[in-house]
């Protein structure tokens, strides 16, 4: 029976030990009730939370607060700009927007992206795709530095009418002039 009490005992002191303020001493925004917070009590709650976090990796912040990657420019042709992009867009996520020729329909379209996008998950490139027309899909890459080879690989498929990659049009190979 004593050591269900001192087993009781040890549970209950690291949590009375652990409150920061005493009821007391608490500010006098922290003694309102939650449901009359206001903006700023709900900032400095979220302060509050976040004091003792560890800070996160540069991996894992957010895209918009990562550092930007040291871009090395001795390796590049200054001839060729779209080299100058890729190096730019490595580590960004990049959206290209990729067009089927004729007239398929919204299934027909979305199983050509389909096969196109699996292709470029077997050469170990990761693109997520969305339909956003009957017949044009966008195409997004994490690593935006891959958006070139992607490229390569969808502008020689027979049905890829197009690729657009930061305003920039590809045609396919396969498709004829249209006048």
């Amino acid at each position: 029976m004593k050591t269900k009490y001192l087993l009781l005992l040890l549970a209950i002191v690291p949590v009375v030990l652990s409150k920061k303020f005493k009821a007391e001493e608490k500010p006098e925004w922290a003694k309102k009730d939650i449901r009359d917070y206001s903006e700023a009590d709900l900032e400095r709650l979220l302060d509050q939370w976040e004091e003792d976090e560890e800070p996160l990796e540069a991996d894992e912040l957010p895209e918009h607060l990562r550092p930007q990657p040291k871009l090395d420019f001795s390796n590049l042709d200054s001839k060729n700009p779209e080299d100058l992009l890729k190096v730019s867009k490595k580590g960004r996520t990049l959206m290209t927007f990729v067009s089927v020729t004729g007239n398929p329909t919204r299934d027909e379209a979305e199983e050509i992206t389909k096969l196109w996008q699996t292709s470029l998950w077997n050469n170990h490139i990761q693109a997520e795709r969305y339909m956003v027309d009957d017949n044009r899909a966008i195409f997004l890459f994490k690593d935006g530095a891959q958006a070139w080879e992607a490229k390569d690989f969808l502008v020689d498929q027979e049905r890829c009418k197009g690729v657009t990659i930061e305003n920039k049009e590809y045609p396919g190979t396969h498709v004829k002039d249209e006048l």
